[in-house]
């Protein structure tokens, strides 16, 4: 065989290989933005399903799934009155995978000090996609087994957007160290802080609302 013949061959095999490469990188593209979506829609369904079932029949503790410790269901009328994703105890991957989850360390729902939930933007359910449409008086609900919490938003979904290593937005009561968007300086208050991803994208930067306790009722 001649060198150019030789060289043909070898042109057509990595042709064949770059093809194959290009359909493997997209495919794996594709799981990851639509794939995991049909995926996390139908745990959250399934998960706020168990949780109404298993309250509604007088439960009263977080319920223990494959995907975490559940112990919240989390609406949001900003999203549509069909809008309810389960909150799951910890942030790890499994966890924000199915839903919101909690950073334990906080205030549990209701609790004094600073309820914060974190979910994804994209991939996973979309849960915050629409962060930035948040806008300040907005409601989040917040349903326990025992009780219903509101939550009001004081600040929009996109007035502060920090890097992911601000752990300030954890605190208690969280104090803005640039002195810029934070919620109101008074200790023994029932906060809520929201964070995402600040960009659809991978990014280091993260999207946080911060809001307060306006009311509770019996869920049942």
């Amino acid at each position: 065989m001649s060198d150019r013949s030789r060289a043909a061959v070898w042109t057509g095999r990595l042709g064949v290989l770059l093809v194959v490469a290009g359909l493997a990188v997209g495919g794996w593209v594709g799981w990851q933005v639509w794939g995991t979506d049909v995926v996390a829609q139908r745990t959250h369904r399934d998960l706020v399903e168990r949780a109404e079932r298993a309250w509604g029949r007088g439960g009263t503790a977080a319920l223990a799934t494959e995907h975490g410790r559940l112990s919240a269901v989390v609406r949001i009328p900003r999203f549509g009155k069909d809008y309810a994703v389960p909150v799951l105890e910890g942030t790890s991957d499994e966890v924000l995978a199915s839903g919101f989850g909690r950073v334990t360390d906080g205030a549990p729902a209701g609790g004094r000090g600073n309820l914060v939930l974190a979910a994804h933007r994209v991939t996973h359910g979309e849960p915050l996609r629409d962060m930035p449409s948040l806008r300040p008086g907005d409601e989040v609900v917040v349903e326990t087994a025992a009780w219903t919490y509101t939550y009001v938003l004081d600040t929009g979904g996109d007035d502060l957007t920090v890097p992911f290593t601000a752990g300030w937005v954890l605190d208690e009561v969280p104090r803005n160290p640039d002195g810029g968007v934070q919620p109101a300086q008074r200790p023994g208050q029932r906060l809520l802080t929201l964070t995402t991803c600040a960009e659809l994208f991978h990014t280091d930067g993260r999207l946080v609302a911060f809001g307060h306790l306006e009311s509770r009722e019996r869920t049942r």
